[in-house]
């Protein structure tokens, strides 16, 4: 069948219905949980909450479905983003407790605008000692307890401790339009109080949505999802980004009331990236997962009547270059996966540096070292990645109706192409340059039976694996 054709392996996806953002990213009593935006009888109904999925190693997976619903008056109309934050020996038996953070939407019958009148912002607490059975719903924050100048769009709460108190980062929208960030403090994680807020030097969006606060080596960072980007020459003719602004040495985000929108870096420069949450594993990374979508794409991402749209990214490790800039790299645990490897070989009629190798189905990891000069690497001959005159750029042949689905080209300025890595998952690609320091997220509908892959440039190594399944508990 086409929708199992387009099923993936390694790429978290709902069993049915529509995903969105990833929420409540941690690692709780021996198991990875992810949970997200889930509405799972998307096209026909309209309930939006949480789903749930855990995995022992990143790489399998199991789905425990729609775990968070809108079933109380706070969230009457959308269990929507949030957090996770593990209080250790917080739980009644002295064990660790998770506490689920979220933003309960209420829209209240009458001529409201949902902007500035009529809209409930309201953030909500559940606790859980074991990460599945879920606590009663505690209403912690309401829109009065919000600064005057906000609007009513304030949400997606991140929590983390630091300096001895705990403090929640809200993204919010001002009573003159401008996105900025909230940041509350608390000593309980119960009892919040406005300590600052985070505002650009100049305007940079409407709204700052799903908010994120990372620190490597040292250094911090502002994450965020500015609303209002279509008219800025970088934006593609988007409304909605996703991407980060580096604090200066020294400087917390917690001490910040600035940033310069001049320093913003998009985390993506694919078709299909929005909405990422990090979070630190016991090993001390820091892991970022994104949702593979857009809340307005030009483009479609759900071909064929599907019952099921969207997917996460895979888990990524983030690395600080000398340069401030965030490096993104597959999490390593993805290598399980990896099965018979594939060769390259000379093509037939073809100049002296062109490869190719076919795989049997759409489901590979290839990696290409030492690259030097121009360089292309198609995909079944309709996408392309390609290096030339400082530009690197992912382009799709075929319009609307090819595999692509309306997606055409993205690209971002780098001064050379060393090395490349693509994960190909059926639908979804994963594109992994200079080591990281440039990704390309986006869907794709191949229709072939067999991968092609072409390689035209100069490179050391280029190798090819297929990769396994480790979804097969989720549908």
């Amino acid at each position: 069948m086409t929708t199992n054709r387009w099923r993936m392996g390694f790429h978290l996806m709902p069993p049915t219905g529509w995903v969105n953002d990833p929420n409540g990213l941690c690692y709780f009593k021996g198991l990875y949980h992810v949970f997200h935006q889930y509405s799972p009888d998307w096209p026909n109904g309209s309930e939006r909450g949480w789903g749930h999925a855990t995995s022992p190693d990143l790489v399998h997976w199991t789905h425990h479905g729609m775990v968070i619903h809108q079933d109380i008056p706070e969230d009457a109309n959308g269990a929507y983003s949030g957090s996770a934050y593990i209080v250790p020996g917080g739980g009644a038996d002295g064990g660790d407790l998770l506490r689920l953070y979220y933003t309960g939407n209420v829209k209240e019958p009458g001529a409201h605008d949902y902007i500035y009148s009529g809209r409930q912002a309201n953030e909500i607490l559940i606790e859980t000692t074991d990460g599945f059975n879920l606590g009663e719903k505690q209403v912690l924050l309401r829109n009065a307890d919000y600064p005057d100048f906000c609007s009513c769009h304030v949400r997606d709460p991140k929590v983390w401790s630091q300096d001895g108190s705990l403090h929640m980062l809200l993204g919010a929208r001002d009573m003159d339009d401008e996105g900025l960030a909230l940041i509350m403090e608390s000593q309980d994680g119960l009892s919040w109080t406005t300590a600052s807020t985070i505002r650009p030097t100049s305007h940079f969006g409407f709204m700052w949505e799903c908010p994120d606060r990372i620190a490597l080596d040292g250094f911090e960072y502002l994450s965020f999802c500015p609303q209002g980007m279509a008219e800025l020459p970088w934006a593609n003719g988007l409304r909605d980004q996703s991407g980060y602004i580096p604090l200066p040495a020294a400087i917390k985000l917690i001490g910040c009331d600035r940033v310069s929108p001049a320093l913003f870096r998009r985390w993506d420069f694919g078709f299909d990236f929005y909405a990422p949450q990090t979070f630190t594993d016991p090993q001390g990374r820091t892991i970022l997962i994104g949702w593979m979508g857009l809340p307005e794409p030009p483009f479609d991402s759900a071909p064929d009547n599907l019952d099921w749209i969207h997917c996460l990214t895979v888990p990524r490790v983030l690395t600080r270059c000398e340069d401030g800039v965030v490096a993104m790299a597959p999490a390593p645990e993805l290598e399980q996966l990896r099965g018979e490897q594939v060769p390259f070989a000379q093509a037939d009629n073809a100049p002296a540096q062109t490869r190719t190798a076919t795989l049997s189905a759409h489901r590979a990891d290839i990696v290409v070292d030492g690259i030097s000069g121009p360089f292309d690497l198609a995909l079944d001959g309709a996408a392309r990645i390609a290096f030339a005159d400082g530009e690197l750029t992912l382009s799709f042949d075929g319009g609307a109706q090819g595999i692509g689905r309306g997606r055409q080209t993205r690209s971002v300025n780098v001064n050379a192409l060393e090395n490349l890595r693509v994960l190909v998952d059926n639908s979804a690609l994963e594109i992994f340059a200079n080591n990281g320091r440039e990704v390309f997220s986006t869907r794709w509908f191949p229709t072939a039976d067999q991968l092609g892959i072409a390689i035209k440039g100069t490179a050391e190594a280029a190798r090819v694996w297929s990769m396994g399944d480790g979804m097969e508990g989720t549908y």
